[in-house]
């Protein structure tokens, strides 16, 4: 049966993974096993994808990114260039922490920038925006837009990339499609119009 994905000839794709209809794996990059990513994704040059990790549909991976076990991306996330993840709190080369792996989930939409690092064990709420450079040391909210070392939040974000003022009874109004968000006690939700 003829794969339905594309992988250079200089990828490794190991044992047990399964991967999506209209996916592309570029240059180096190494699928480790029993990886799922969904269909149309595009993992870029020198990619590492360790055991079980778990990619939703669209997702866009820069070059030089790694994405350690225990991590797990929704739908339409996008990893910038050589940002990365980790999965233990106190590494130590002599000490084998494989089964402390601490897990992290990126919802739907978000987007982390070029080499931002995600210190595990924090979840990025649906379409967060994390800045280029950012140090995730905690939980970031869906809808908020983090920089800094360590991030702190410095505003809100729509599914498009805008930004969000709220005025004094919590709602924001996207301009570019004209969704009207609503800010009630720290939690953003959207609404059709």
């Amino acid at each position: 049966m003829e794969k339905e994905y594309y992988s250079h000839e200089t990828a490794i794709i190991d044992n047990g993974c399964k991967i999506g209809k209209g996916t592309k794996i570029w240059h180096f990059s190494h699928i480790m096993s029993n990886c799922v990513l969904g269909e149309n994704c595009n993992i870029g040059q020198n990619v590492v994808v360790s055991p079980d990790v778990i990619l939703g549909r669209n997702v866009k991976v820069q070059n030089n990114v790694s994405i350690y076990t225990g991590v797990t991306c929704d739908d339409d996330v996008f990893l910038g260039p050589s940002m990365v993840f980790t999965n233990v709190i106190n590494p130590r080369s002599a000490i084998n922490r494989k089964n402390e792996y601490a897990k992290t989930h990126v919802g739907k939409g978000a987007s982390i920038g070029a080499n931002a690092t995600i210190v595990c064990g924090h979840d990025i709420g649906e379409y967060a925006f994390i800045g280029a450079g950012a140090v995730v040391t905690k939980n970031v909210q869906a809808y908020s837009l983090w920089v800094g070392n360590p991030a702190k939040q410095i505003g809100w974000i729509s599914e498009y990339g805008h930004g969000l003022n709220f005025d004094k009874e919590g709602s924001a109004i996207c301009k570019e499609t004209n969704e009207i968000y609503k800010l009630t006690k720290g939690v953003v939700s959207k609404f059709h119009i």
